[in-house]
Formats: C-alpha cells, sequence, structure tokens
C-alpha cells in the first residue's frame, strides 16, 4: 500500500495548473541586399498554430488590418509599400465580406534606400491583431529593430542583422473614466471561416542568419511530469497492473529468440504511446490549441467539468463502471491475432479498450488540465501518461527476471482505485467553487468548502484504516505498513485543515478554498466589538480585503482616497477563480514587512476581471477591444488593464501616482517575498522622491 503515496502529491501538484497569457505572435527581422545602397526590409511574422492575422488591407467595417510604421530617419528613405504575401481570402459570414489573413508565417517586405554611411537604426512597429476560430486578442503593437553599422567606404555589406522583438511599453494613460467613451475598434470577436485551410507561407530566403530566442515552457514540463505520475497511478489499477506479466510472458514465450520478444516487447509499448498520444491530438484539433483557456472563468466550464470529475470519481468508488462498447473490443481483438507489426499494434490498442474503465477517468482528468493550457498540452500529457505505462512491458521483457519482483494482484489494487476516487471527488469540488465565486452566490464559501473536504479525507483515512469498506473490496485481514502510514498522512491533512474553520490561512494548499474574505466569518470568530470596531475605521467605499487590508473595489473611490491621505495607490488586477492571486494573499501578503506597507504606506484597489455583478446603465459602455456593450463589472476592469497595461494576465500589481502614473515597472506573480517587499519598497520610495 505504500505505493498509493504518489497519489496524493498528484492530486495537489495536478490541480495545480494554471493557463498562460496568450501571446502567439512573434516577429523577427533581416535586411536583404538587392542593389547598391539598397536594400529590403523583412519582417517575418511566426504565428502559432490556430491563430491568424489580417492583411493590410481589410474593407471597412471588418477586423483591424494589420499596419507597419517606420522611424524616420536621414540616413534612408523608403522605396513603395509594405508588400504582404499572398494568404488566405475567404467570404466571411460574420463581416460580410471577403477577408484576406495569414497562418502560420507570413513574410512583410520593405524596400529602401540607404543615403549616408553613418551608422543608425530603423524601428518598425508592427499594429494587429490575432484571432484564433474561437476568439480574438486585442490589438496591440510589437517593435522589430533593424541596426546599420557605420561605413568610412561604402554603404553596402556592413549591416549587423538583428532580431529584437518585443512588446510596446505604452505610456498611455487609461482612467477607469476613459474606457467610458464609445469609441470602437470594430467587432473583433468573430474569426474567419473555419472552411478555409491554413497552410504555411513560403520562406524568405535572407543574405545572412537570424537568431531567434527562444523560451521554454516549463509549464509543459510539469504537465509532462504530472501526467507521467498519472501513468504510473494507472498501472496500480486493477485494469492495467495484470496485465503486465500476462503480456511480457505471451512475447517472451511466443518469440522464437530473447531478442525477438523484446522487439515485440518494444514495439507494443510504442503503440502504445502512439495510441494515446492520437488521442491527445484529436483533443488539441477538436477543441482548438486555446479553446478551453479562454474559459477558465467560465460558469458553465467549470460545472460541466464538476459534474465530468464527480462522474469518474463515483466510477472509482464503485458505483459503476465506464466501459466501452463491448463490440469495440471484439473488433479489436480479432484484429490483434494479426500477426507482424499490425497484430502487435491491435494488441497494444486492446489494453487501452480493456482498461479504460480504471485509465477513463484518470486520461479525462489530464486531458481537463491539459487542455485548459495553450498550444500542444494534450499531445504532451498523453505523451507522459502513455510513457509511463509502456516502460514496464518494455522493462520486464528486456529483464524477464524482475517479474518476480512484482506484488501479487489482489485486493490493494481496487484500494488504489477508491483512493483515487475520493481524491477526484475533492477535485471535483474545486470546479463548483470557481463557478460559485465567479458569481459570487456565497454558496460554497471557505467554511463550508473545507467541511466537505474534512469529510472526504476523514472518510478516505477511515477507509485506509480499514474501518469502512466498500462492497466490492476484499477482506482486510489486516493493514499494512504503507497503508497504516498513507492513513497517518490522511488524518494529519485532516487536522490541519480544521483551524481553517475558524480562519486559519492554510498556506500548505492555499489557492484550493476560497480566500478567507469570502466566508461567513471573514475576520474569523474573534472579539464581536474588535470586529465591528475594525470595520467603523474603514475609510468610505472601502472594505476589510485579505489579511484585514483596507481595499477599495472601485477605482475612483480609491484614487480620491489615496489623494486624500496622500499615498501611492496599488493597483491590484486579480479574480475570484484566480489560484495564484490567492497564493500571493496567503503566501507573500501576511509577511510581517509586506503586510505593514500594504497597511500603512498604499491605498490598495482590488479590480475582479471576473466580477460577473451587472454594471449600471449608464456605465454599460461599448467596448474598444471587441466593439461589444460591457455589461459585468469585471469586463470594465479587464478592459482597464488590457488597454493600459497591454496583458491579461492576473494578479498583475500596479504602483502609481496621483496622476496616475507608473513608479515603477509593474509586478506579476511573485512568490519571493524579498523580492516583492523589495518592489513595494521602490515604488514607494519613488512617490516619496
Amino acid at each position: 500500500m505504500k505505493k498509493i503515496f504518489l497519489f496524493i502529491a498528484i492530486f495537489f501538484a495536478i490541480s495545480n495548473l494554471t493557463a498562460q497569457i496568450y501571446d502567439p505572435v512573434s516577429f523577427t527581422g533581416s535586411v536583404k541586399e538587392i542593389g547598391e545602397n539598397k536594400y529590403t526590409l523583412i519582417i517575418t511574422a511566426k504565428i502559432d498554430k490556430g491563430w491568424h492575422i489580417y492583411s493590410q488591407s481589410v474593407p471597412k467595417g471588418g477586423p483591424v488590418p494589420t499596419s507597419f510604421t517606420f522611424s524616420s530617419s536621414k540616413n534612408y528613405k523608403k522605396t513603395g509599400t509594405v508588400a504582404e504575401p499572398e494568404g488566405h481570402e475567404v467570404d466571411d459570414p460574420v463581416f460580410q465580406m471577403r477577408i484576406k489573413y495569414f497562418a502560420d508565417k507570413a513574410v512583410f517586405t520593405q524596400n529602401i534606400e540607404r543615403k549616408s554611411g553613418d551608422a543608425f537604426k530603423i524601428n518598425a512597429t508592427v499594429f494587429f491583431m490575432v484571432c484564433n476560430d474561437n476568439s480574438c486578442l486585442p490589438p496591440t503593437e510589437k517593435e522589430v529593430q533593424f541596426t546599420f553599422k557605420k561605413t568610412s567606404v561604402s554603404v553596402q555589406n556592413t549591416i549587423e542583422e538583428t532580431a529584437v522583438s518585443k512588446e510596446e511599453n505604452t505610456k498611455d494613460l487609461v482612467t477607469a473614466e476613459s474606457i467610458t467613451k464609445q469609441e470602437s475598434l470594430n467587432n473583433t470577436t468573430n474569426p474567419v471561416s473555419k472552411s478555409a485551410e491554413a497552410t504555411p507561407e513560403k520562406p524568405v530566403k535572407t543574405s545572412k542568419t537570424v537568431t531567434e530566442t527562444k523560451t521554454s515552457d516549463e509549464n509543459l514540463w510539469t504537465l509532462f511530469f504530472l501526467s507521467f505520475l498519472g501513468g504510473l497511478a494507472a498501472l496500480l489499477t486493477p485494469c492495467v497492473f495484470p496485465m503486465i506479466p500476462m503480456t511480457v510472458s505471451f512475447f517472451t514465450k511466443q518469440s522464437k529468440t530473447k531478442a525477438a520478444g523484446i522487439r515485440n516487447a518494444m514495439l507494443y509499448g510504442f503503440f502504445i504511446i502512439v495510441i494515446y498520444v492520437i488521442l491527445g491530438s484529436l483533443v488539441t484539433a477538436v477543441f482548438g490549441a486555446d479553446a478551453l483557456n479562454a474559459l477558465a472563468t467560465n460558469v458553465v466550464f467549470n460545472i460541466v467539468f464538476f459534474l465530468l470529475l464527480l462522474v469518474f470519481a463515483l466510477s472509482f468508488l464503485g458505483a459503476f463502471e465506464i466501459v466501452l462498447p463491448s463490440s469495440w473490443l471484439t473488433k479489436v481483438d480479432q484484429k490483434s491475432e494479426l500477426g507482424g507489426i499490425f497484430g502487435i499494434f491491435f494488441m497494444a490498442l486492446a489494453l487501452a479498450v480493456v482498461s479504460f474503465s480504471c485509465t477513463g477517468p484518470i486520461v479525462g482528468t489530464l486531458l481537463v488540465q491539459a487542455a485548459s493550457q495553450a498550444g500542444i498540452a494534450p499531445i504532451i500529457g498523453m505523451f507522459g501518461f502513455s510513457l509511463a505505462i509502456a516502460l514496464p512491458f518494455t522493462l520486464f521483457a528486456a529483464f524477464p527476471g524482475w517479474l518476480n519482483s512484482l506484488p501479487k494482484s489482489g485486493g490493494w489494487l481496487n484500494s488504489v482505485k477508491v483512493v483515487l476516487g475520493f481524491l477526484e471527488l475533492a477535485l471535483a469540488l474545486k470546479f463548483l467553487s470557481n463557478a460559485d465565486l465567479v458569481l459570487q452566490l456565497h454558496l460554497l464559501e471557505r467554511e463550508v468548502f473545507l467541511a466537505i473536504w474534512i469529510a472526504i479525507f476523514s472518510v478516505l483515512a477511515l477507509y485506509l484504516f480499514g474501518k469502512i469498506q466498500l462492497s466490492h473490496d476484499s477482506p482486510i485481514t489486516h493493514i499494512s505498513v504503507g497503508r497504516l502510514s498513507l492513513g497517518i498522512v490522511v488524518l494529519s491533512f485532516v487536522i490541519y485543515m480544521i483551524p481553517g474553520l475558524w480562519g486559519a490561512p492554510l498556506q500548505y494548499i492555499s489557492g484550493f478554498p476560497p480566500a478567507k474574505q469570502y466566508s461567513e466569518s471573514p475576520n474569523g470568530f474573534g472579539n464581536a466589538t474588535a470586529i465591528n470596531s475594525e470595520k467603523t475605521a474603514l475609510p468610505e467605499g472601502a472594505e476589510s480585503g485579505p489579511n484585514g487590508i483596507p481595499t477599495f473595489h472601485d477605482y475612483n473611490q480609491g484614487l480620491a482616497y489615496a489623494k486624500k491621505v496622500n499615498k501611492p495607490v496599488m493597483i491590484d488586477f486579480t479574480g475570484y477563480a484566480c489560484v495564484n492571486c490567492r497564493k500571493m494573499e496567503e503566501r507573500v501578503w501576511p509577511d510581517a514587512g509586506v503586510s505593514a506597507l500594504l497597511n500603512n504606506e498604499v491605498v490598495l484597489i482590488s479590480l475582479y476581471v471576473d466580477d460577473k455583478r451587472e454594471l449600471p446603465e449608464n456605465e454599460k459602455v461599448v467596448s474598444k477591444i471587441t466593439g461589444k456593450v460591457l455589461k459585468y463589472t469585471g469586463q470594465k476592469w479587464s478592459e482597464l488593464q488590457i488597454l493600459k497595461y497591454k496583458t491579461n494576465a492576473q494578479p498583475y500589481y500596479v504602483l502609481m501616482d496621483h496622476n496616475e502614473k507608473d513608479l515603477n515597472t509593474p509586478s506579476a506573480y511573485n512568490p519571493d517575498i524579498n523580492g516583492y517587499y523589495e518592489w513595494l519598497q521602490e515604488g514607494i520610495g519613488n512617490f516619496k522622491k
């Protein structure tokens, strides 16, 4: 039973995956000599799969076109206009016009003539809008820089090609009032028709190599590792574990030589990986690279996956089995009798079908998490999962003597399923909590959430101690050391959560339960007089926020109060369903130094971008981003963040003065307490200068 220790770690780790900010287009620059003192500036747009940008020429009333602006200089002059590739043209049913767009890769060119041998730079600013088949991102700018070195002989052949692509750090000031202007950039929420096929443009050969900076995606590595752990968990279920010795013995006995047996087992493992990777590819193709990511705070999304994980949990607990039609297994089993590679492939497929009742809930949970990330996350997730399943078949085929070391199948395999069922049940509650937070229904407040978790893990502890048995469990004559140890761990976790009912911070699970202020008693069960006096001491319009910090939820009220008390403003762009926001509030903000600064040196304005409260009629204005009417409070704050700071990440912290100018560089999620404290000190210090 000590193998079950793995599952607690899998549960808490996989539930912490978060979606990333979209940045699907990158630009690089290069230069090509085309004649004496004549050059072509080449701007290459690399576009993530499933996304597209639009042509420079779009009919009036259509989406935002792509445009280019070049810095002026006496050292060169432009010849002609920016040329663009052929692209794809479709009759868009929404805009009712023919629209041209570019997918995968687009190369734009601008010819110039060099006028002197002096060193100079050309900054090209690209203004564009990027969409996929589900949504569009706000129009944004990126800059590509070309550097020309000084030459005393000739102005040709002296170009240092650079490829610097960076976000435009705009200094425009956007206040809460500025987003009330009914000035739209056209309706951008409807992408071009899906019927158009996206094919990459032909690359342009340049005279020199352009080095592009590649950033590693740590979240994909995390997903791979967690999916691998999920595969190990699936190995220990009664549907898969008994298949290891049976299948390996089959290969070693049926093969004429040991080498042939190892080769066949390796093919078997390879085909297991292929089958699950194909499943991940289908999820990516059906939902789109980022479709579910945009639904992270969507109420329907969270409720649907609460119900889905609830079904998975009940299946693991033995209420019923999730099985595929028996006719599928019959057909696959018949195909497995074929000889050679095809027979091995269908044997692997038969394993996937037979074990579906055990692996299905694990695969489903992994896909829920993976599909809510961007890009190829479902494929990476399924690769990690299938690799963990495939490895034992290959290793035991190569070293058949190891089979003797495997524990015998028995009731412990069913116990693994039950433990997974309890963990699935606890995870499902998080999705339901997200929906409640976004709607602000206060039906699943912190105390209720913790009470349910305490009940779930208490029953799990009793199950591990043998005090509770399910109908399909084998009789327990004794408890193994591993099972007893895991039971103690679970019981300790239950005891740890209990003080949370009275307001304890519970930092080890921060981000899972609702925040302390989202509870029946935000200030804990302390002295009522003290609580009432604290409320009366709050500034007008403010509330007691995280850790009792006075917090404004209205931009203008907070700014007016900051001017009154002569303190800088800290804007906290946050969300009710934002896990990293809760981590900051429960792990970083309680630090004595950070707490002192937030309480005494700044005026905190927390703007919830997923606040579903309806705006008053006089504040329902047309969005500059989508062209649609802003209906909810969260949409108003989201629009402010995107327009002014060119980001939609939460948490996002901004320190500004009374003229709404930034005091230092805004900060995103930063769990480093010292780093966050220094950031606060820097901004506050700049305000006092």
